[in-house]
This record gives C-alpha cells, structure tokens and sequence, in this order.
C-alpha cells in the first residue's frame, strides 16, 4: 500500500480511560502485563495510543527517568503491522524523549525499527522465569546480615537504586513501593549495601529491582525471597553478564528469552560499587 493510499490513524496522548485497552491489546498479542502494570506506567511515565475510528490499535511510553528516558510497551495490533504505525509511535515517544538520552530493550523483531533510529546495543537482558525451587540462602561476608526492609528505608533504597542503574529512581519507586509484598536488604556497619523486592507482576510476581554489590549477595536476596513464595510463578530480567542465569536455571527459573539493551547516545553507568542485577520491568530498565 502506497503512502497516499494509508488510512489516517489518530495519534494521541494516553489518558487513564485507555488503560483497559491498551491492556487487552497485550492481552491479544500474549504480553504478560496486568491491568495493574498498565496503570503504574500510565501514571509515571508520557503514553501514547493510535486509534483507528476509535479502536485502540497500538501504544507507546516514555518514561523520564533523570538524564535518561526509557521507552516500552511499542506495540502494535498484528492486523495493523508493516503500515509504519511502530515507527510513528516511536518518532512520538522519542520526542517526548526531548534532550534526555533514550533507552530501551528491544525484542529480536523491534530491533532493526530502533538501529535504524540511532539506537546501538550496549548490552543483553535474560528473561527467567517459572515455578521456583527455593535454594537454600548461600552465606553472606563477614559483617553483613540480611533483614525485611520498611518504610523508613525507602530512601536508602532510592540511593542505591539511583548508583546500580545509573538512573533516578525517585518517581518509579516511589510508585513502586506501594505494590511491594516483601522488600529484603544486606547491611554492613549499619548501612545498606544491597537490596530487592518482590511484587505481583504479569503472570504471578517479579523479583525486582535488585541492586547489589556483587552476586554473593544478589543470590542470597533472591533465595530470601523465593521462600516467602515458594508455589508462585515467578520472573526476573537480569543482565546476561551477571552471573546469575547457570544459579536461576537450578533454582527452577528458566531462560526463556534475550533482548537487546540499547541507546541513543551514551548508556547509563553504574556508580559506586553497585550494580543493578534486576530489572524493575524491560519497560521502564
């Protein structure tokens, strides 16, 4: 179909109404997002929708997240695809990027749309995910101890979330942390070194973010957390080279994707020793 022979699709803002639509969209296109997931990015971050004589065909985010700004959920109705409608909504979300450096991850399929863009890989995401078998907790250094974390360390968990992702978590989990079933952090000399949540997400929960100093303790969280669920459906993004995926797998948390971390100009970088070794969503990084 030529340019002049395309219907004219309606791009607009998102506004909260869309939410149930952009959700069953998912739905149809079998991406694991709750209703509930939908709302959170609403709220944080700039979304974007394309209708066709008023039916919801596709969506996209941008979520601002200090010099950063990371991009998720473009989708499109399979009915609508190869008529450019990914590429419109990704011009949109890039704009609303304005001088912020864009970021995202990118399925093997959305890929060449975003290299072509200016987008360049810096990195790869594993998608783990199953019915865990929780290890037993691996010990922690000399000096450390694991405890529940509460409401007066959300700031200390903003810190650190802020050095492992080199973003600003400050919006993100603020809205976060009313979802959070279990928050669990390794101390040492009475200050935070470590810590990772658990929440309900997609199919059953997530385990994320995680930030730690190295994978001795990023283990050692999530064997905490797996225990307070043992029957759930569990799935966590981490970073190909953190050395978790051999130790998730035995744990009964499968591979069972890879996508691309890419950007538009310089990645973000970890700061102070920390690391992010899970993801809050691929949406939001």
């Amino acid at each position: 179909m030529s340019n002049s022979q395309r219907p004219e699709y309606s791009y607009r803002p998102m506004t909260p109404a869309d939410v149930p639509l952009a959700h069953a969209l998912s739905v149809q296109l079998k991406w694991p997002r709750r209703l509930e997931d939908w709302a959170m990015l609403q709220r944080i971050a700039k979304g974007f929708v394309v209708e066709d004589a008023g039916r919801l065909i596709g969506t996209a985010f941008t979520c601002p997240q200090g010099d950063y700004a990371t991009i998720g959920l473009v989708i499109v109705s399979d009915e609508y695809r190869g008529q450019g409608i990914g590429r419109k909504l990704m011009e949109l979300a890039l704009e609303a990027c304005g001088s912020l450096t864009a970021i995202l991850n990118a399925t093997l399929a959305g890929a060449p749309l975003y290299a072509s863009q200016g987008f360049v890989d810096f990195g790869h995401i594993q998608q783990h995910q199953g019915h865990a078998l929780p290890p037993v907790p691996n010990e922690l250094a000399t000096g450390e101890r694991c405890r529940p974390l509460t409401e007066a360390d959300r700031s200390d968990q903003i810190r650190l979330a802020n050095a492992g992702s080199g973003l600003n978590r400050h919006t993100v989990l603020n809205d976060l942390f009313d979802t959070v079933e279990h928050s669990v952090g390794i101390e040492r000399e009475g200050q935070l070194r470590a810590f990772a949540t658990l929440r309900p997400f997609g199919r059953g929960r997530c385990i994320g973010p995680l930030i730690a100093q190295n994978p001795e303790q990023a283990k050692h969280l999530i064997a905490v957390l797996l225990a307070q669920v043992p029957d759930a459906f569990v799935r966590m993004d981490v970073p190909s080279d953190s050395g978790l995926s051999p130790w998730l797998e035995e744990a009964g948390l499968k591979h069972v994707d890879t996508v691309a971390q890419m950007a538009r100009g310089t990645p973000p970088q970890a700061i102070g020793g920390m690391r992010q070794f899970a993801l809050v969503t691929q949406a939001i990084g």
